[in-house]
């Protein structure tokens, strides 16, 4: 069910919200008049994008929160429904990262990954359904990423979040429906790479420089996406063509296309400089309100690596179906 109301007369609460998709998210909110919640550990960044927001036309309330801790979250939703009479939507796109190999990453770091964005997450649902029962329905968008779907080297800790976070919004989704509570939508966003502040950002124990693994797309993108199915909820909408051929390249063959990603992603993560270790945004805040991450030249990538993981999908699928002839014909001998 969409919301109950236009978006120039709904109260939509988005975590993360102090750089990249989240900022992004409250500015396209903000030009349909939407009243805006805005919540991050950041206070100045998200004062920042609560003025811009208002400039814009919509009203914002910039709650600093920190999404692991669950009375924080529950606090936020009585704040916006407090400041606003209700709420119609939320959106859970809080998210850091811990960079290197697994057994690299230390545990610290990895359980922190998980209680940001996997728990951020199920906090954000729990204090959001009363609420959301209580206006008569509404819309809960997860932003994951494809990486729900797929998985990436040396980003153990990110996928563990977003395949976890997957698995929830689908169970969420059937106990709604089969509860009567089917007025309320739960549904996930799978963005592929984004131009955002993340890679800078993230905690980095590879010794090399991060980048974004190309095709790199704005992140307008994925706000578009989201206010879309806050408009018309589904299960799951992807962003950005290359996420979509990934993910169906890993359904039709998912052994070799997880060698071909294994390998492109080991080939394109890393820049050709060096760097210290560092534990980046993992515990701390350091948000300024950027919703892009300055990674432009690799967006001209796009229309060259999509065709190429076209192909590859497509050589996918021949594959498959070669596979499953030959199997039948073995069968019927």
């Amino acid at each position: 069910m969409p919301l109950t109301r236009s978006l120039s007369d709904a109260v939509v609460v988005v975590t993360g919200a102090s750089s990249g998709i989240g900022t992004a998210t409250a500015y396209a909110l903000a030009r349909r008049g939407a009243d805006i919640v805005l919540a991050a550990r950041s206070e100045p960044a998200l004062e920042d994008v609560a003025r811009r927001c208002r400039e814009l036309g919509g009203r914002a309330l910039a709650v600093p929160t920190d999404v692991t801790d669950p009375v924080a979250v529950e606090e936020l939703a009585a704040r916006a429904a407090a400041e606003y009479g209700r709420i119609d939507g939320w959106v859970n796109n809080a998210a850091v990262s811990a960079v290197g190999l697994f057994d690299e990453i230390p545990v610290s770091e990895f359980r922190r990954v998980l209680e940001v964005n996997l728990l951020g997450a199920a906090y954000g649902i729990r204090a959001a359904l009363p609420w959301l029962s209580l206006s008569g329905g509404g819309v809960v968008v997860n932003n994951a990423s494809v990486l729900a779907e797929v998985a990436m080297p040396y980003q153990s800790a990110y996928n563990a979040t977003k395949h976890g976070i997957r698995g929830l919004a689908d169970t969420v989704r059937q106990e709604l429906r089969v509860t009567g509570r089917g007025n309320i939508s739960i549904c996930t966003v799978l963005p592929a790479t984004i131009d955002t502040p993340f890679f800078r950002h993230a905690g980095n124990h590879t010794g090399r420089e991060l980048v974004p693994p190309p095709p790199v797309y704005p992140p307008e993108m994925v706000a578009e996406t989201i206010v879309r199915l806050l408009r018309r909820p589904r299960r799951e909408a992807y962003a950005g063509g290359a996420a979509r051929l990934i993910g169906l390249q890993w359904r039709l063959a998912p052994a070799l296309a997880e060698r071909v990603l294994g390998w492109y992603a080991h080939r394109t993560q890393f820049g050709p400089s060096g760097a210290a270790d560092s534990t980046g945004n993992v515990f701390r805040a350091d948000a300024e309100a950027q919703r892009e991450g300055g990674w432009h030249g690799r967006r001209r990538q796009v229309v060259r690596v999509t065709a190429a993981f076209g192909l590859a999908a497509a050589g996918t699928a021949v594959g498959t179906m070669a596979a499953m002839t030959r199997r039948s014909r073995a069968e019927r001998r």
